[in-house]
């Protein structure tokens, strides 16, 4: 995964975990935070300049990057967008994975994690945006990408609008890249 930002150092690419042929796990967390309006979530926290799981490609700018970071540690409201961004994208990814038939049945911690869970507006929301984005995904030939960018807009968009708008400080993302 490769990210491309106005704001911040220029960041190396990641060989990240959960690589898959159709729904990469770091595609489900910035799909998932795009969609929740998670701004202190992973992505979000990229968007405003850090370099949260990513790392400066320039070691020099890496290192003043770590301090700059250190000093400003993560606040509790960036806290509770990363622990909801890891809720919903646990959830969402097996859920999206029994509806598009890669799975016969939800795993056995799945109701343990999330008792009485239903569907809610913004995990239906979550779910069409999954399917949209393992659709070009799965379609890609051998060094292919797809572009997402921050704040992503997508299906839900109209209802929370104003919601993420008041959330967003940082419509500066110019877009990551998946390979």
């Amino acid at each position: 995964m490769a990210v491309v930002r106005e704001r911040g150092p220029e960041l190396a690419p990641r060989q990240g975990p959960g690589y898959d042929d159709h729904l990469p796990h770091d595609a489900v967390h910035f799909l998932v935070e795009a969609e929740a309006g998670l701004t202190g979530g992973a992505f979000g926290r990229i968007a405003a300049g850090r370099s949260n799981l990513f790392w400066a490609a320039d070691p020099a700018v890496r290192k003043r990057q770590a301090r700059r970071e250190a000093k400003r540690p993560p606040s509790r409201a960036e806290h509770a967008d990363m622990a909801r961004s890891e809720t919903l994208a646990s959830l969402c990814a097996p859920l999206w994975e029994l509806r598009a038939g890669q799975r016969s049945e939800l795993p056995d911690w799945f109701l343990a994690a999330a008792p009485g869970f239903e569907m809610s507006p913004l995990i239906e929301r979550i779910l069409i945006r999954l399917d949209d984005f393992a659709t070009r995904w799965h379609a890609l030939p051998a060094g292919g990408s797809v572009t997402l960018s921050w704040p992503d807009r997508g299906p839900g968009d109209d209802a929370n609008r104003s919601r993420r708008r008041s959330r967003t400080r940082h419509d500066n993302w110019a877009g990551i890249r998946h390979r």
